[in-house]
């Protein structure tokens, strides 16, 4: 265990609840979608959502443990998941297929935008575990930023 005493663990375990917050956002988003597409490629794009949204589930404990395992407390209510995550809820069932795929490409990859940032943070707290699941979250959230773009051609 890290030192949580120690400054830069105690930012690790932020980053690491705001990405937990994400990842509750973006399976909820990615479920809403999957419930509500409609369309010729309904089938197709019914089933990716919904294998997306169960990889973003497999990974949601894993962060939380995560945290624990650095000695902090980790996000404890749905309120928590709203105030921290940066996912936008998107409440419109009759979105379009295509703003459905846009709008989860671009959370994606925002997620791996701040993945990429948090692998700084887990070099100066000295956490090498956590560097090496963001190395694999990351790849995760790469595949489904290249899954959506490439529907969109």
């Amino acid at each position: 265990m890290l030192d949580p005493n120690n400054n830069s663990t105690t930012q690790m375990v932020v980053e690491i609840n705001t990405l937990l917050a994400d990842h509750f956002a973006l399976y909820v988003k990615t479920k809403n979608f999957h419930w509500h597409v409609k369309g010729p490629r309904f089938r197709d794009l019914h089933l990716l959502f919904d294998e997306q949204a169960l990889q973003i589930q497999g990974q949601i404990d894993a962060i939380g443990e995560r945290a624990r395992k650095l000695g902090g407390d980790t996000i404890t209510s749905v309120g928590m998941i709203s105030q921290h995550t940066q996912v936008k809820d998107q409440d419109n069932a009759a979105l379009s297929a295509e703003d459905m795929i846009r709008e989860l490409r671009d959370d994606n990859a925002a997620m791996v935008a701040r993945l990429k940032k948090m692998k700084d943070v887990a070099e100066t707290a000295g956490d090498n575990a956590t560097d090496g699941l963001i190395d694999d979250w990351t790849d995760m959230a790469e595949e489904r930023v290249w899954f959506l773009n490439s529907l969109l051609g």
